[in-house]
């Protein structure tokens, strides 16, 4: 993401918008995931529009993407339903939050040969938030 606000600028924002959404109960998007419990999770949940094109919540479905449904914790390129890249399936990564945070900002750097287009979210807050709305997505 490029822009000419500060890191404290953008966290400030998304706490803010984050805030708003926890205080009113709106909701982003129906099927966009669990209701955020935190200020930092609907802040996340707002971060994941990046994603949603293609990526499904739904652990039945995947898009051009896998579904992120119980990604934290996962091994990378597991499920089975799914045709990921070679290096994905080579990778022998389990998504922690840092391997999370990595792919998150360089996916093509932390995974060369990967075929999943190259959106880095570079900022650490953008980064947190994205994190901490994935851990929601969990049975």
């Amino acid at each position: 993401m490029t822009t000419t606000k500060s890191t404290a600028a953008k966290s400030a924002i998304l706490a803010l918008v984050a805030g708003t959404l926890l205080a009113s109960g709106t909701a982003l998007a129906q099927g966009s995931g669990p209701k955020p419990k935190s200020a930092e999770e609907a802040a996340g949940q707002q971060v994941f529009h990046q994603c949603a094109a293609c990526h499904s919540l739904d652990s039945s479905k995947n898009a051009f993407g896998p579904s992120l449904y119980n990604v934290v914790g996962r091994k990378a390129g597991s499920i089975p339903r799914f045709d990921y890249s070679d290096a994905l399936k080579a990778s022998n990564i389990t998504w922690t939050e840092n391997n999370l945070r990595q792919w998150i900002a360089g996916n093509d750097k932390f995974v060369p040969g990967t075929r999943m287009r190259h959106v880095a979210i570079t900022d650490r807050a953008e980064q947190d938030y994205l994190i901490a709305f994935l851990k929601t997505l969990k049975q």
